[in-house]
């Protein structure tokens, strides 16, 4: 019985290890901005990809078509730079990667520029997927 509960103290303190170790250990921060017709997702993660803190325009409190709307874009990077405020200011590089081509990526684009240091913001790239003559889009609705 005690073996066990030495055992859980030990897990527990290893996850809190971890995640200190994740804040403190932040050289650089990617920042992914994905904007679609229908919704906005703002995404935080290590230079290795693993996602630290996200806010979409549904969590946010928009429904519908509301989501994809610019003024949601604002308010959605509002809400992000409070939820990552510690690995912002703990970090030396932020890269901005962007993709889609919804209404809200300018807004959101905009709103990040505000981070207080923008001289930490290094790359801003376009990762937007372009077809070379792919695949058969879909046809055209009709009203």
């Amino acid at each position: 019985m005690r073996i066990q509960n030495i055992n859980n103290v030990k897990k527990k303190l290893q996850k809190k290890h971890f995640n200190l170790m994740k804040i403190l250990q932040l050289q650089s921060i990617i920042i992914h901005i994905k904007a679609t017709f229908n919704n906005t997702i703002l995404t935080l993660t290590n230079s290795q990809g693993q996602v630290l803190t996200w806010v979409s325009a549904g969590s946010c409190g928009f429904k519908g078509a509301r989501k994809g709307t610019p003024f949601a874009a604002k308010k959605i990077v509002e809400i992000f730079l409070k939820k990552s405020i510690d690995y912002i200011s703990r970090c030396s590089l932020i890269k901005i990667y962007v993709c889609g081509i919804g209404p809200g990526r300018e807004n959101a684009l905009r709103g990040l520029s505000s981070i207080e240091r923008p001289n930490k913001i290094t790359v801003i790239r376009e990762i937007t997927k372009i077809p070379h003559n792919g695949c058969r889009p879909p046809k055209k609705r009709r009203l």
